[in-house]
């Protein structure tokens, strides 16, 4: 599967959980229930991912935690928060960059509708 695709599947599972849960949970709980709606849909979705880093001569192993990778290829970030910020999506840039994928899903799962929560942040991937 492409990024696009697994994005596409990521978002469908991601509206099922909102509508299922309601908003205002704690992170943990949407990291927990999404990686298994994700993985009942067939997909690979590692949780808590610790991603090393290169620094100059120096690696720093598990340097941060991815919060999902699905199929070693998109990384989730899940807030639970009452308005993303700008740091936010820059964060999933630089996990992005960091990690060498090219397609990041920012899923804030505090918003009214779970669309208004969705943002696509891309590291070089070509829209289709």
């Amino acid at each position: 599967m492409t990024e696009n695709e697994i994005a596409a599947v990521v978002v469908d599972a991601a509206y099922r959980v909102h509508s299922s849960l309601g908003p205002g949970l704690l992170e943990s709980v949407y990291e927990v229930v999404l990686a298994h709606e994700l993985t009942q849909r067939g997909l690979n979705a590692a949780r808590q991912v610790p991603i090393s880093i290169q620094y100059g001569e120096i690696r720093f192993d598990k340097a941060f935690r991815a919060d999902i990778i699905v199929e070693d290829k998109v990384i989730l970030e899940l807030k639970s928060i009452e308005k993303v910020a700008p740091v936010h999506k820059q964060q999933l840039l630089t996990y992005l960059r960091l990690a060498d994928k090219r397609l990041g899903l920012l899923l804030n799962f505090s918003e009214a509708l779970m669309k208004t929560g969705i943002t696509r942040v891309v590291n070089g991937l070509k829209e289709t």
